[in-house]
């Protein structure tokens, strides 16, 4: 196993830090940043800006080349294996090759099958690879990549804003606004980063949502994805304004929907909608991260389907109690705690006034 260096992992921090200023514009492809450094002088740096522009490694040896140095037997430090097939854009396996580089550390292996193997191409061609420094900073940066990659699916991040005692809503709806400003914010930067926001017809109808990012600036909109099984989003919600939106139901669109708008039928065999074949059929239409803001009922078939990878909730200080709405309505209800669906805390930070958690689907859910 390699022994990395204190050096080595002050230029992978820095790859990585490259890599997170793709965070709103790379989708569907990875986020990734590199680092060309030669006789322990950065020489280059670059990263991935957007699908179908040059990846992070060629950005990296233009940048090289544009300060007047040349990386021939430099050590190149990237946060996915450089990629070996030729798609939109060259193979990086290549463009490594022809620079000359003489090293390269990579973060993690590439799970896409497609473009992986790039390790050991280059160890063929005579050039020394080491994989695995800062590996799991490199998969927090691409969740859904890795997902649709590994699993067939997305990675879906399910947001929430709660009370202290877990009420989202007054038993009439009302909502706006248990969270603060800041708490509000923070989920737009989520929003930001997914490829798609997806709610259910439930708070459609109760909030009129746009489910657009607005309080932080971003290049490019997430794909717009409503769950609604009988069609009964009416015409005039703001969700449908503009293009982007996708309607899942379980039978036939809605008459009244503008042409413009997708609809997609998947019924399952109780004749709702299958929201497992719902996430297969959106990896296959480059969905990497689904950011998830719907009512109880959307929530806990989630829940309840093993679907949820991440819980976002944003807790209130205050108190709402009953009557009022909880974050899951599981179907049918749970017999015993046994049944109840297990997170694992990642991430516990103040935002504002509010609570910011972060947790991960636990291992051995019923």
């Amino acid at each position: 196993m390699t022994e990395f260096t204190a050096s080595d992992r002050a230029h992978m921090a820095r790859a990585l830090a490259l890599a997170e200023r793709g965070l709103y514009t790379t989708t569907p492809n990875p986020r990734v940043g590199a680092v060309i450094v030669k006789d322990g002088v950065v020489i280059g740096e670059g990263w991935h800006e957007r699908a179908g522009d040059a990846h992070a490694e060629v950005n990296a040896i233009a940048d090289a080349r544009a300060r007047g140095s040349e990386p021939r037997g430099a050590t190149m430090y990237v946060t996915l294996e450089p990629c070996n097939h030729a798609g939109r854009t060259p193979a990086c396996t290549d463009a490594v090759q022809a620079a000359g580089i003489a090293r390269v550390v990579a973060a993690m292996r590439d799970p896409n099958p497609s473009a992986a193997h790039g390790s050991e191409r280059l160890a063929a061609a005579g050039i020394a690879v080491d994989v695995g420094l800062c590996e799991a900073e490199a998969r927090e940066l691409n969740p859904g990549f890795v997902s649709v990659q590994t699993r067939g699916r997305p990675w879906v991040r399910l947001k929430v804003a709660a009370s202290l005692d877990g009420r989202t809503a007054l038993s009439d709806g009302q909502s706006r606004w248990i969270t603060g400003e800041a708490a509000r914010a923070d989920g737009h930067r989520f929003r930001a980063r997914a490829c798609a926001v997806m709610t259910g017809i439930g708070t459609v109808l109760t909030d009129d949502p746009e489910l657009t990012v607005r309080a932080v600036e971003t290049p490019r909109q997430p794909r717009r994805i409503i769950v609604d099984r009988k069609a009964e989003t009416p015409a005039t919600a703001k969700v449908l304004r503009g293009e982007g939106a996708l309607m899942i139901t379980a039978g036939a669109r809605n008459a009244g929907w503008p042409p413009s708008i997708e609809s997609l039928a998947l019924p399952d065999a109780q004749g709702r909608v299958d929201l497992a074949a719902m996430l297969r059929e959106l990896a296959r239409r480059d969905v990497n991260e689904l950011h998830v803001e719907a009512g109880a009922g959307l929530n806990g078939a989630l829940f309840a389907a093993g679907l949820v990878d991440e819980l976002l909730l944003y807790v209130a200080p205050d108190v709402i109690g009953d009557p009022a709405r909880g974050i899951a309505d599981f179907p049918g209800g749970l017999r015993t705690l046994g049944d109840r669906v297990a997170f694992a805390l990642a991430d516990v930070t103040r935002i504002g006034e509010d609570l910011r958690i972060i947790a991960r689907m636990a291992k051995g859910n019923p």
